[in-house]
């Protein structure tokens, strides 16, 4: 279980930190109540062709629990379309960007679930291929999708983000850990029993790593679980939870021949399944396998196959064995209004039915007339008025068991609520649009100095007018974690915003923007800012940071940090000093998209590693590249090694980049550092923007 994923963010509670004070989107397409006994069900309706019908309304719905009638209080339909990441023409890939935004990410949700713990070591290069072509054909600049390895590899995986390349990151660490075949593994033990003569006719041939599957299928459905629980308190979204495994290879119906432990598997199965159901999660079963043949496996044996019925080896053996496989996948996937993709080669269709699911959808919610926390399964059955269509949608949830944990008491402090709720959520909250700059530079060994910059839409904020000025407070909270799941920042800062009418009007028209810093060791981390008002509207939005380690490679490069004539004008609130602040005496800013009378700056360092040497010189170089590839913008400086003294350190860099004589359009920020003798590969960073 990704520690990092699923609980750093849980934790985030206690808001243990400093406390400083400054003077200075869309939703998403639901938002529905929230409330213990409020039950949401999505459903994909298609007709006769297997086409989406997207025009039905909600009285074309009836609806029932357990045979009786509810009554539909929510109701919305979703069509969400797939959008593309704007790239120049000469880049045969999206450039990824620098800033984060919390705006415009009502796309689709996946949460893949890698099970390496019950994928073949041999089959791990067909997982990352699949997934290769769902990111690269499938995937959405609107979409959000995280990846959770069972075997508990958290610094494998990757939280939700929109970054096909992070995703892919994640993939590409796929190694399958899944054991042998019961059926070899009896097998062998027979043969090696037989060769010995210590065989007594009649005794039983035992699974010598039984134990140990079921540890592992209890660690897969456990996974499934939590995750699922993770997932509880996103409402209105469809969630798809894309699990890709070969199934359990564990025989849960032998419930006495197992000793009992299949019990365990059961009871972990039914709670996987609960948890699903309760929080409306959709489970898709992917079976990297493909199309499977019994018995093909057996060529592994080390000796002759038996078919003694007595024994329970042979064929028939491995037939039961891929069919309870098999079996375990379509269970999570039936009840939770899934489907498993099974026995099939061609897994491109089974994502391209998850996308269209995943895309036009109807949610409806209701109040059920049945309140008992009995742990009960209750039955839905949703259906359709209109002829020749068809309704997928979940079979039904259980009921929460024993008493209602106690209402918590209402605060006099719906700030600190709207926060804590910001901090705790799954995904980015869009109540406060929100855009995240982070650039590291070198710091004190072994530190990385990370400067912050987030700008906020003050339009969603709730001001009120007392002696002509507009008054509101604003807390933010900065938290970090690393891919151990160890908080590694954890402040708070609070903000008071006491504006005059002018420098109102200056903070709709720019944002508002503040501006900190934090010091970290290189590694990749989760960085998350949430903020929220004294009225209690909260936004939050993540940056998955990686802080490269500038005191070991031979040439290494900051980030690049952009500032602007017209960023200058949005009021702004520093919190901690930053690097590029405090050196340049100008805040950065998160803007990606420029007037052609506004003016830019970019600053960043190039660090070299190698003391003493021959000298030599280092060129550093800007070229603002046009969608087609040519250069409309060029400059250069050259430094000489010999200003280091023979030692360690870097070369501050600055370009001024006038934008009058740059048409509209897309362009790419080319900065690059190289050594003139050739002898270290260059470094370079890009920035995407737009000139209007």
């Amino acid at each position: 279980m990704t520690r990092r994923f699923l609980y750093s963010v849980i934790l985030a509670v206690g808001f243990a930190g400093v406390l400083t004070r400054a003077q200075q989107p869309e939703q998403p397409p639901l938002t529905f109540r929230v409330e213990a006994n409020f039950v949401e069900v999505d459903a994909f309706v298609s007709d006769a062709a297997g086409k989406p019908v997207t025009d039905l309304k909600a009285g074309d719905f009836q609806l029932l629990e357990d045979g009786k009638p509810q009554m539909v209080s929510a109701f919305s339909f979703v069509n969400i379309p797939i959008t593309r990441a704007e790239r120049p023409l000469f880049s045969p890939t999206a450039i990824e960007p620098d800033v984060d935004t919390n705006v415009g990410m009502d796309g689709r949700i996946y949460l893949f679930v890698i099970d390496d713990l019950h994928i073949d070591l041999t089959r791990g290069p067909r997982v990352k291929e699949a997934l290769h072509r769902f990111f690269e054909r499938s995937f959405g600049a609107n979409d959000l999708a995280a990846v959770v390895f069972t075997g508990g590899r958290s610094q494998d995986g990757q939280e939700f983000t929109n970054n096909a390349r992070l995703l892919l990151a994640a993939v590409d660490k796929t190694f399958g850990r899944k054991l042998r075949s019961p059926t070899l593994e009896r097998l062998d033990q027979y043969n090696r029993q037989q060769q010995a003569g210590t065989r007594n006719a009649g005794d039983p041939v035992n699974d010598p790593l039984a134990f140990e599957r079921v540890q592992n299928a209890r660690n897969m459905l456990q996974s499934v679980q939590k995750l699922a629980d993770f997932m509880a308190g996103l409402h209105g979204r469809r969630k798809a939870m894309v699990l890709v495994s070969e199934g359990i290879d564990y025989d849960i119906y032998d419930l006495f021949g197992n000793s009992g432990s299949a019990s365990l598997v059961v009871d972990s199965t039914r709670e996987a399944i609960a948890s699903a159901t309760r929080a409306n999660v959709s489970i898709y079963a992917i079976d990297p396998r493909g199309l499977q043949v019994a018995g093909s496996d057996l060529i592994e044996s080390s000796g002759g196959v038996t078919d003694d019925p007595n024994l329970g080896l042979g064929i028939q053996s491995a037939m039961n064995e891929l069919r309870l496989s098999q079996d375990s996948l379509r269970e999570l996937a039936d009840e939770t209004g899934g489907f498993a993709a099974v026995n099939r080669n061609n897994v491109d269709e089974a994502f391209d039915r998850i996308v269209q699911e995943s895309s036009s959808y109807y949610v409806l919610g209701y109040v059920p007339a049945n309140d008992r926390r009995d742990g009960r399964f209750r039955k839905i059955d949703l259906r359709v008025t209109r002829p020749g269509v068809m309704v997928r949608a979940r079979r039904g949830y259980v009921a929460a068991r024993g008493r209602a944990a106690a209402a918590a008491k209402a605060s006099n402090d719906p700030g600190a609520d709207a926060l804590k709720a910001a901090v705790e959520s799954p995904l980015p909250s869009t109540g406060i649009p929100m855009r995240l700059f982070a650039a590291p530079y070198k710091g004190m060994p072994p530190n990385a100095a990370v400067t912050l910059a987030v700008e906020l839409n003050v339009d969603a904020l709730k001001f009120t007018q007392k002696n002509g000025t507009y008054n509101d407070a604003l807390t933010l909270v900065t938290f970090v974690t690393d891919d151990s799941g160890k908080t590694r920042v954890n402040e708070k800062a609070s903000v008071d915003l006491t504006l005059m009418p002018q420098t109102l009007a200056r903070a709709r028209e720019r944002g508002f923007r503040v501006t900190t810093a934090v010091n970290l060791p290189p590694g990749r981390y989760q960085l998350r800012m949430s903020a929220a008002d004294a009225a209690g509207v909260a936004g939050s939005v993540a940056r998955t940071l990686v802080v490269p380690d500038f005191y070991k490679q031979p040439l290494t490069m900051s980030g690049v940090t952009l500032l602007s004539a017209s960023g200058l004008l949005a009021p702004t609130a520093r919190v901690k000093d930053d690097p590029v602040g405090t050196l340049l005496m100008r805040p950065p800013t998160t803007a990606r998209e420029f007037a052609r009378d506004d003016q830019l700056m970019l600053f960043a360092e190039v660090y070299e590693n190698q003391a003493g040497g021959q000298p030599h010189m280092i060129d550093i170089s800007t070229e603002v590249r046009a969608e087609g590839g040519q250069v409309v913008f060029r400059n250069s400086e050259t430094r000489s090694s010999t200003d280091l003294q023979g030692g360690r350190g870097g070369y501050g860099y600055t370009a001024q980049i006038p934008l009058k004589d740059v048409a509209p359009g897309l362009y790419v920020v080319h900065v690059e550092g190289k050594r003139r003798d050739g002898n270290i590969p260059a470094v370079a960073r890009e920035v995407q923007i737009r000139i209007q």
